[in-house]
């Protein structure tokens, strides 16, 4: 049966994650079959450039609440999990969230590392999650394009890489403002997330040609907030099911 994957209505805006951050599935329910997705899309990733080095990825959408933080922040602990040492930086300096999924400080963050008020160690802070470390917005700043554009960023990614197996961005919506663009640029790969029957054909396509203007490498497209519904006779739905031993 068909299903409608784009929606033709603007939205909303969601603040809810902006005051109590996202769900975190993979580390409170670590065996659920949603667990086994981010799993999935993780592994995914790994394989997606057999012949290319993705160190750094950075996760955007064309709009603001598609769910790209949720996405990145899983797929952060889902790469911890497997023994990385992994860091998720909140490059969404206008609407953070990971100082609220995490429980840490937002007093000093990324935003007082590339005004070059702090060093980079300052900024990196452990999680409770074992080898996944975050890098917070931090305060609110005037300027945040031109901050990701200047050449501090590209110390911290030298230095990063350097320090960790993975660099994971949770950046702004592509449409919205131009930080992820600029992000795009320094990275080793971009996906897009795509909420299904919530976001907009003609604004994913516009994210899609914004980010090959600047020669972006896309890796791909996740499509979340798939139904049950959504999910029957598409392939792959009849094995969403739970996978393993009955809990007793």
């Amino acid at each position: 049966m068909a299903f409608k994957l784009f929606k033709k209505t603007a939205k909303k805006l969601d603040n809810y994650s902006l005051s109590h951050g996202v769900s975190l599935v993979t580390y409170d329910n670590p065996i659920s079959t949603i667990s086994e997705q981010f799993n999935t899309i993780r592994t995914n990733i790994q394989f997606s450039s057999v012949d290319r080095n993705l160190q750094s990825i950075l996760f955007t959408s064309s709009a603001p609440s598609e769910g790209k933080s949720t996405v990145s922040n899983n797929v952060a602990v889902s790469w911890a999990k497997q023994d990385k040492r992994v860091i998720l930086i909140d490059a969404d300096l206008r609407r953070p969230t990971i100082h609220r999924t995490f429980g840490v400080s937002n007093h000093l963050g990324l935003s007082n590392y590339l005004s070059g008020t702090v060093d980079l160690e300052t900024v990196i802070q452990p999680t409770m999650v074992e080898n996944l470390f975050v890098i917070t917005s931090g305060p609110t700043a005037p300027n945040p394009s031109e901050l990701l554009g200047g050449n501090r960023i590209n110390e911290m990614l030298a230095t990063l890489t350097e320090q960790f197996d993975c660099l994971i961005f949770d950046a702004p919506p592509i449409n919205s403002v131009t930080d992820a663009q600029v992000l795009a640029t320094r990275v080793d790969g971009v996906i897009l997330v795509v909420p299904c029957g919530i976001a907009n054909k003609v604004g994913v396509t516009q994210a899609k040609k914004s980010l090959e203007t600047v020669h972006a490498h896309i890796l791909g497209f996740i499509m979340n907030r798939m139904t049950k519904e959504n999910m029957e006779g598409y392939y792959g739905g009849e094995y969403s099911g739970y996978y393993g031993a009955i809990q007793k």
